[in-house]
């Protein structure tokens, strides 16, 4: 059965929600917290200004060659940016905010099913365009205006009589299906009238209607239908304004016209269920709405598929995906990479639909904005998305359901998230000695869900439906619908987040703790030494001791310090505050480590405060002259251990290590680098430790609290899999410093030290995710420990760490209650404090598949992908998890295609509104050094990659695998917003620009030869382009308007990152362009990663695959 989606509004930008700020509950003062490191991306948008492109002839006499079609001028741009455009709405805001819409995206007229498809260029109507196997369409939205000129539509005729096996392209092969649209003609023409086109300019009303161009991609008007395809039916002219059509339900009548807007985004009626136009292009026709009129909504995700006016400058065109099959092709015209879904155009629709008002999580299963729009978020009895992100908001209500979509249920939590400045930290409750009011049976914490009865003398637990009884003290009555007369004076009644203060009982043997330790272990080898490492850590660490996160306004950090050096052996040292000179204590047997001291070892900062600068001057000059290159590990992390364990405490290691531990001693490890196993089914083994001590050491770390932090500065082979597996299993941070050098490395060294030491941490962790009768938490993702199926272990938690949690069916979930998650993490503060941070959220459960498509997350769902599949390289050959990655996401969108479309050729590709940057999103995936590598890069960086993303939230995947290219020498001086992004490609770079590229863990500025000398002085400080120095790493400070403006979009970009992104200067031509380009994730890879367009292709093949 064909589920017709109805589209449910988002509600209207209200005014007055400026930097909303929270109320204080009980006059509690909220103080600020630091700006998030995922402030605003690119800010609100500019609007996209599409230049203007000559206007061309267009020949339609009747059977001659295609010929390009008539530009879309400066002054028709409507028809760029036209599909899910959602600025002005027709009618007033709709009630429900809780869904997405299910604007489904045909591709592909042709009626037969073909071996290998190749993407046509999408107009907003439903271009048609030739390719291998047949001519592809797609559609679903509105275009008011003729396409571009740059494109051309179609093979000359001949072409047709060259190739047998292809079906004909004339009019008589498309299939009309009964598709609700608007405006479509009486009856096909015959022959040669052209199009009547609007005069630049002039708004193209919906309830007019023009005859087709007859020549766009089609051969002649006439031609019979091949067999087995159905004729069209005759449609008895343009449907009267307000009657229904074929195949158009009565609920969704047709919309009134709107005029385009000139140079600025289309608004008005956004189309709705996948409509699917099989005839020729029509000019101002419009796809049906799915909602009454009274009022269409913005849309999730933007435009699809629409062909922006060409940006200027661009290089040559892409030429054409390779042919799949082994028969004679006809030549073939380019395929525009504008007409397949883009994802800036979707990143900047949502920020200019959805980042203008604040968004209040009041309403069950609504889906916020993109992680990349930069919104305000009011709590209102939901968790924020900052906390928890889900891949889907309406859950399927049946396993069996779940079964036959194949997507995914999962959660992305991020229990300690930084928040931006105006948004208020969750409040602290305290209930005092008796605790947080849970219940009696699956202990699930006080939360907005709970349902008072009985007066209030009882509450029904809205997770296991127990009723249980309220305590004498807690007790408030009800007002007339059923609440209780305190319940927004209370977080835990009326927010989505908030923390308990924990009683003893929730403590480690019933015993308040300790305040947390830090214990820096440096690394003095000859390696280390001569890089310039120790003397600049050494130096650093004199003012660093003053950042130690610190307990809300507390004047002094309550974490005590101690410090720790080693090559073969390891040495000690008292700084206690009552000596005049540091002591050393040197422990040569390590097969058994003891920590030598205890009084002294660890110290309160202040008190201690020359002796320990003493001992940091005395460090680099002590090894000054040493020949030592053997190094220990497994000891050094026994030995900060064993001193926390004497000191009844939880902390952290900081662990700065510079080469693979060969010394005899316990965790000794040997070079296994193996190139010959790339590729091979043995290279699982490469990513797994060599053995299982480290295993066993991050189970007793772990049971201590105790957590490791690991800073690496190899100049060869070290095992990141092995030495890295403590600090993956102890909720620890990894960093990677290949070859070393104080001075050209410091600066990222330093910051990413800095950042790591101060950032916001709870200790001795264990986090539990709670839901409703019917799903169930099975999986869990990220860096911590599991010593049973529900209690995720954490020797630390920090503010960056995010936690990926699968959930799966145990029984029916009803529609009407929804399905609860209540995520729960006990942990001990920086100040020694044992508190409960509790994070709930409420979905919606669907019994139509409709409703589960039109409410998904793609960025989450590529989440939990990314991660399900650096997982499966442990144990598979990473060619075998590509495919499985391929194949769960083809089941997807065939599942969609199959129950949820408007029936269509199979020609066509059709993909969900909220997942149609799917396939681009899984190619980067796909195309990752970790599963698919290119020669150069060593299995350390693989194994690094693949430990860093295992812990990422949604916005640090989202740029990872889909980086951010900015065009900088189009920044507006006068703004402060970054210029719009462009897509990652080679094509879209223009030899006269300047770009800026980052990921999170790369920056790169890229200098076209061609950019004009003035731009290159402000900027570089040199005339031309030959005298740039590509190995600078900072720009100049330069007193003018761009050079002050693009430094401080670097520093915007870096201070939004966990990690400091060292700055690289590419040179067009430049032996560094090879690594650049390696960034340009919709183009080829050298290492044999798909384009973007080939991929899109691919997908479409195994959809038909599973469809047929």
């Amino acid at each position: 059965m064909n589920q017709q989606g109805h589209m449910a509004s988002y509600g209207q930008p209200q005014p007055g929600y400026q930097g909303y700020q929270q109320f204080g509950y009980n006059s509690q003062h909220t103080a600020g917290v630091p700006t998030s490191q995922y402030g605003p991306y690119n800010g609100p948008v500019q609007g996209y200004q599409p230049t203007a492109v000559p206007q061309g002839p267009l020949r339609t006499a009747s059977g001659a060659p295609p010929t390009s079609l008539p530009p879309s001028t400066a002054a028709q741009s409507t028809a760029y940016n036209q599909y899910g455009q959602g600025d002005v709405q027709n009618g007033p805001a709709m009630s429900d905010q809780s869904h997405r819409f299910p604007v489904s995206q045909p591709y592909m007229p042709g009626s037969h099913p073909m071996p290998y498809q190749q993407y046509a260029p999408l107009h907003s109507t439903a271009q048609q365009l030739p390719n291998q196997m047949a001519a592809m369409q797609i559609s679903g939205s509105t275009n008011n205006a003729p396409p571009p000129a740059s494109q051309s539509y179609g093979p000359p005729a001949s072409h047709h009589q060259t190739a047998p096996s292809f079906p004909p392209t004339g009019l008589g092969s498309y299939t009309q299906y009964p598709t609700p649209l608007q405006n479509i003609p009486s009856s096909v023409p015959q022959g040669g009238n052209p199009p009547q086109h609007p005069f630049p300019g002039q708004p193209v009303p919906v309830s007019t209607f023009t005859s087709p161009p007859t020549s766009t991609g089609l051969t002649g008007s006439a031609l019979p239908p091949p067999p087995g395809v159905p004729r069209p039916p005759a449609m008895h002219g343009p449907p009267l304004s307000g009657q229904p059509q074929t195949g158009l339900p009565p609920s969704q009548p047709p919309t009134g016209h709107y005029p385009p807007q000139l140079n600025h985004r289309p608004t008005g009626p956004q189309s709705g269920m996948p409509g699917v136009v099989t005839g020729p292009p029509t000019q101002g026709f419009q796809a049906h709405p799915t909602q009454p009129s009274q009022g269409l909504i913005p849309q999730q995700n933007g435009s699809f598929g629409q062909v922006r006016s060409p940006q200027p400058n661009f290089a040559a065109p892409y030429t054409g995906a390779p042919s799949y099959t082994s028969q004679p092709q006809p030549q073939q015209k380019r395929l525009d990479p504008d007409s397949i879904p883009s994802p800036i155009q979707v990143i900047e629709d949502d920020k200019s639909n959805r980042g203008t008002e604040p968004f209040s999580t009041g309403v069950r299963g609504q889906v916020p904005p993109l992680v990349t729009t930069d919104f305000v978020v009011k709590d209102q009895g939901n968790a924020s998305p900052r906390f928890i992100r889900c891949a889907a908001y309406n859950l399927p209500c049946t396993s069996d359901m779940a079964k036959q979509c194949q997507v995914p249920l999962t959660a992305v939590i991020k229990p300690l998230a930084t928040l931006p400045a105006d948004e208020a930290p969750p409040y602290i409750v305290d209930h005092g000695e008796t605790g947080p009011i849970r219940c009696n049976r699956c202990k699930a914490y006080m939360c907005p869900y709970m349902q008072f009865i009985e007066g209030g003398r009882k509450f029904q637990c809205a997770f296991c439906s127990c009723v249980s009884e309220v305590l004498p003290h807690y007790f408030q009555h009800l007002d007339h619908t059923g609440k209780r007369m305190d319940c927004y004076d209370r977080p835990e009644l009326s927010l989505g987040s908030y923390e308990f203060l924990a009683t003893v009982d929730y403590c480690k043997n019933n015993k308040i703790p300790n305040p947390p330790a830090f214990i820096f272990m440096i690394d003095v080898s000859y390696n280390a030494l001569k890089s310039g490492l120790v003397h600049l850590l050494c130096e650093e660490l004199k003012t660093l001791l003053d950042y130690f996160p610190r307990e809300g306004n507390a004047e002094e950090s309550a974490i005590r310090v101690g410090f720790v050096t080693y090559n073969k052996v390891l040495h000690f040292y008292n700084v206690k505050s009552s000596l005049a000179q540091p002591q050393m204590m040197v422990v040569s047997d390590i097969a058994d480590m003891f920590v030598p001291l205890l009084d002294g070892f660890l110290v309160n900062v202040n008190e201690s405060r020359a002796v320990i600068n003493s001992l940091l001057e005395q460090i680099p000059e002590m090894f000054a002259d040493t020949r030592e290159t053997e190094t220990v590990f497994g000891p050094v992390i026994q030995a900060g251990l064993e001193a926390l364990k004497a000191a009844e405490c939880a902390g952290k290691l900081f662990i700065f290590h510079s080469t693979l531990p060969l010394a005899e001693a316990p965790g000794k490890l040997k070079n296994r680098d193996d190139k010959k196993l790339i590729n091979t089914d043995k290279e699982k083994v490469l990513f797994q430790p060599q053995t299982s001590f480290y295993n066993n050491l991050a189970k007793e770390c772990v049971a201590q609290g105790c957590c490791v932090d690991l800073f690496l500065f190899p100049n060869q082979y070290v095992d990141v899999a092995t030495l890295g597996l403590v600090t993956y299993q102890t909720g620890g941070s990894i960093y990677k410093y290949t070859f070393f050098q104080a001075q050209a490395d410091g600066e990222r060294f330093l910051n990413d030290l800095h950042r790591d030491v101060r950032k916001v941490i709870g200790f001795d962790a264990v986090m539990r995710v709670r839901t409703s009768t019917g799903i169930r938490a099975t999986d869990f993702f990220g860096s911590f420990y599991m010593s049973n199926t529900t209690d995720v272990e954490l020797a630390a938690l920090d503010c960056d760490k995010a936690i990926t949690v699968e959930f799966k069916h145990d029984d029916k979930l009803n529609e009407d209650a929804g399905a609860q998650i209540q995520c729960a993490l006990l942990y001990t503060s920086c100040s020694g404090q044992r508190r409960l941070r509790i994070h709930n959220l409420s979905l919606n459960c669907c019994t139509q598949l409709a409703d589960l498509y039109r409410n998904c997350e793609t960025d989450t769902l590529i989440n939990y992908f990314v991660k399900l599949a650096y997982r499966g390289v442990l144990s598979n050959p990473t060619k075998t998890v590509r495919e499985n990655l391929i194949n769960q996401s083809a089941q997807i969108l065939a599942c969609y295609r199959k129950n949820c479309a408007s029936p269509s050729s199979a020609g066509q590709l059709i993909l969900p509104e909220c997942m149609k940057l799917l396939p681009v999103y899984l190619n980067c995936v796909l195309k990752s050094d970790v599963l698919q590598p290119g020669t150069e890069v060593s299995i350390d960086d693989r194994t690094y990659v693949r430990q860093l993303v295992t812990s990422m939230d949604v916005a640090e995947t989202n740029v990872f695998f889909y980086p951010r290219l900015l065009p900088v020498h189009k920044m507006d001086m006068d703004s402060d917003d970054f210029p719009v992004a462009i897509r990652c490609s080679e094509e879209r770079l223009s030899k006269g620009g300047i770009y800026l590229l980052e990921n999170g863990l790369s920056l790169f500025i890229w200098v076209g030869m061609n950019t004009q000398h003035d731009l290159i002085q402000s900027i570089f400080n040199v005339q031309s382009f030959g005298q740039i120095d590509s190995a600078m790493t900072a720009l100049p400070m330069l007193d003018n308007a761009y050079s002050k403006k693009l430094r401080s979009i670097v520093d915007m970009i870096r201070a939004q990152r966990p990690r400091f992104m060292k700055l690289m200067i590419v040179k067009q031509d430049d032996k560094m362009e090879l690594l650049f380009k390696h960034f340009l994730m919709e183009d080829k890879s050298v290492n044999g990663g798909a384009s973007y367009v080939d991929f899109l292709c691919h997908m479409h093949k195994e959809i038909r695959q599973l469809l047929s």
